[in-house]
């Protein structure tokens, strides 16, 4: 081999290095419709005693699972019907809804990190064979990226840390105060809701990268 071909050679391999540590960096997307979470006891108000949740689903996220179980939320201004329950089940109910949802049923739900619900919105679940009438407990989520603990150690980031995020392609913008939620017990993944991802034209199959550290 001539020094011009080895050296295109090792051009190359070191382009396609670049590529796939460009690409290790890129977050994938999940986009969260409207769904709720269950308390135990919320559980056996809605579906009956001693029921259990059923798993239809696994989640990307290890041991989150959609339900087969459905409610209908209502709120002063309208309804939405079967909405998705996940699992498992977790000491306080929490609904969550995206702000156009928030328009429809007339809740005004705050802008919150997920189990931030003090003082957050009322809102009714009624299911099969009961209903609840929630004090507190609806929220639009605010986003968030999921990250295992290997992630954050390789990239220098910490939970509870607030990132930018570029999002690329025709309709491509910058989300700012993005949290990251570093666990051992997490996937990567940067999760949105309904209509961040209908502004930004993104799906399940998208893939977002950090721009920055905002603190």
């Amino acid at each position: 081999m001539s020094n011009k071909e080895l050296i295109a050679t090792i051009t190359e391999a070191v382009i396609r290095q670049l590529q796939n540590s460009q690409d290790n960096r890129k977050i994938p997307v999940g986009v969260s419709n409207r769904h709720v979470h269950l308390s135990r006891e919320d559980v056996e108000k809605l579906f009956g005693v001693k029921a259990n949740l059923t798993n239809f689903k696994d989640l990307s996220q290890p041991g989150q699972f959609v339900c087969e179980e459905r409610v209908t939320l209502v709120g002063s201004k309208g309804v939405i019907e079967k909405v998705r329950v996940l699992g498992p089940v977790r000491n306080q109910t929490q609904v969550e809804i995206s702000a156009g949802d928030g328009i429809k049923l007339g809740v005004q739900a705050p802008l919150r990190d997920s189990g931030d619900l003090a003082s957050s919105a009322s809102i009714t679940l009624v299911g099969p064979v009961g209903s609840v009438t929630l004090g507190e407990g609806t929220i639009v989520v605010a986003r968030h990226i999921h990250m295992h603990t290997k992630d954050a150690r390789e990239w220098g980031l910490k939970n509870k840390q607030r990132v930018s995020v570029q999002v690329s392609g025709p309709r491509g913008l910058v989300f700012s105060e993005v949290l990251v939620r570093v666990s051992n017990d997490c996937k990567l993944e940067m999760h949105i809701d309904i209509d961040e991802a209908n502004a930004a034209f993104l799906g399940n199959d998208s893939y977002v990268e950090i721009l920055s550290n905002n603190n």
